[in-house]
């Protein structure tokens, strides 16, 4: 990028701000120049988030009394590849075996593969996994994913996110190897080397889940994948699928709502060209302290809106911030019905409060970096989990931009010092042609998938094999299967469940079958004796 690029871009960047004025024909002019900077910069901002910046998750819900565990620690090796001298951690994981009929009924142990944060979360948002233990007679362990909680590597976080030397134990291999490492330990040290196990995971956990299956077919008889993008890398799905996905679950609420969204990202790069500009769009968003470019302001926007269409639940949700029932229906009717005369970004605010303020008792939003400005998720963007993203013209409500490798290389660099793999995943797990590498190599996976879900453009949406099934809703949202079941849940989620439930058993069925046969055939014993409860 030519020097006298960036200096443009830095100083649209130092300038940029929101008013909420009425744009004239020369601010439209320098508005369009603005966001023609701005997309080259958003080119490499479009990074994947499951749970980023502005996920603002909700840690504040009591956990059900029927999702009791005791929390463990299990010493984990750093490098399970390399056999020197290298430090260990603990890892933290949950379990619970009241529901759990023991080693000598080979009673089920079910694995959730924890992924991007805090394993206590995960565990009181898989309500699914919870609710079917009792009915396999399972155990329950929820591991939490290394660096993320308090499974951090070197004794705390600011000393394994210290630098890309710290980091770079931080991987999808690795996690995987610590989960394969503490069931094989856990299950030998209960004499339950017969148990078999199944793997529950979502978003991230969903893809660590599949991936097990693939990599670790011994460990585990079956995986659950929930909302798992396995096909976001290397472009194997367009770039463009994430955000057009979350621009149509706009435009079918409202088409006027789809077109301001779409209208306001001219009319913030307006503003932001000035002091008294920035001043007014620090007011219209109630934003604590001064905003100093229009791109947090963006950003914090763009993820309001991702976030919301990955949690568009058909009944009010705590998963990541308090939320009505179908919240972009909401987002969309506060958006259409201010007053006339109200401007575009007085309407946009009024829509997004829904997702950051829906139970107004928040005076201002804190637009701040991660203190620690390493998040994990993004040093594993920065590094393998390379999932390029664009946003197109004709379909999405957000501004257009191309997926741009060299930028996005560029600012790993600057933030960590290191150049992204954008080919190792696939390497490692396969993506490519990967229909004949799952019916090849693979059984025994549930790819469930909510097309309303940004991420289910990723997934696997067709069945594979009569193993490797997709279950496909239209409806359905982030991995809403694995949330805890309410009076309010749809039909289709209903026998969504059970279809898993049943998928599940069948599984189990299988596994005990082929034991009793290989026990009745060694020890000419009744195969019925077996499974006597």
């Amino acid at each position: 990028m030519a020097t006298a690029t960036l200096c443009l871009i830095l100083l649209i960047l130092i300038l940029s701000s929101f008013s909420s004025s009425q744009l004239s024909i020369k601010s439209k002019a320098v508005a369009a120049a603005a966001a023609a900077a701005a997309a080259e910069v958003r080119s490499f901002r479009a990074t994947s988030r499951f749970l980023g910046k502005f996920a603002e998750l909700n840690r504040t819900k009591a956990l059900p009394n029927s999702f009791q565990y005791e929390t463990r620690y299990f010493t984990q090796r750093l490098d399970h590849f390399s056999f020197s001298n290298l430090p260990t951690f603990q890892q933290r994981y949950l379990i619970n075996t009241d529901h759990w009929v023991g080693p000598k009924q080979m009673g089920p142990i079910f694995f959730y593969c924890g992924n991007e944060g805090d394993i206590e979360w995960f565990a009181a948002n898989t309500g699914f996994v919870w609710e079917i233990a009792p009915r396999f007679g399972a155990m329950v362990i929820f591991p939490e994913h290394r660096y993320y909680g308090e499974s951090m590597p070197y004794g705390s976080r600011d000393l394994a996110y210290k630098d890309a030397s710290s980091l770079s134990h931080l991987t999808a291999g690795q996690a995987l190897a610590d989960f394969a490492v503490l069931i094989t330990d856990l299950k030998r040290n209960l004499s339950a080397e017969a148990c078999p196990v199944v793997l529950f995971g979502g978003s991230y956990g969903g893809m660590l889940a599949a991936w097990m299956r693939l990599k670790y077919p011994h460990i585990a008889i079956g995986a659950l994948a929930s909302s798992a993008p396995i096909l976001q890398f290397e472009n194997i799905v367009p770039p463009e699928t994430f955000y057009d996905i979350v621009s149509n679950d706009f435009k079918r609420e409202s088409v006027s709502c789809f077109n301001t969204i779409k209208e306001s990202w001219d009319a913030i790069e307006a503003e932001a060209q000035t002091d008294d500009g920035l001043l007014g769009l620090t007011r219209t968003f109630r934003i604590c302290g001064n905003l100093r470019s229009s791109q947090d302001l963006s950003d914090w926007l763009e993820s309001a809106y991702s976030y919301l269409a990955m949690v568009d639940y058909p009944y009010p949700s705590e998963f990541m911030m308090p939320l009505p029932g179908n919240p972009i229906k909401e987002v969309c009717r506060k958006i259409d019905s201010c007053p006339d005369g109200t401007s575009v970004l007085e309407r946009i605010y009024a829509g997004v409060n829904i997702y950051y303020n829906y139970t107004g008792t928040v005076d201002c939003f804190d637009l701040g970096d991660d203190p620690h400005g390493m998040d994990g998720w993004n040093w594993q963007a920065c590094t393998e989990m390379v999932m390029p993203m664009s946003s197109s013209e004709s379909k999405s409500m957000f501004p257009t931009y191309d997926f741009d490798y060299s930028s996005y290389q560029e600012e790993c660099s600057k933030d960590f010092g290191v150049n992204p793999s954008p080919r190792w995943i696939t390497t490692e797990f396969g993506g490519h042609d990967l229909r004949t590498v799952l019916k090849t190599f693979g059984s025994n996976i549930i790819f469930s998938n909510g097309l309303l879900d940004p991420w289910s453009g990723g997934g696997v949406l067709q069945n594979v094999s009569e193993s490797i099934v997709a279950l496909v809703t239209n409806e359905g949202a982030h991995h809403i299967d694995l949330r805890s079941s309410t009076s309010e849940d749809p039909d289709w989620l209903v026998e969504q469940r059970a279809s898993e439930i049943r998928l599940i058993g069948g599984w189990l069925k299988s596994y005990y079958q082929e034991k009793t046969r290989l026990f009745s055939e060694y020890n000419n014993e009744d195969p019925k004796q077996l499974f006597d409860m």
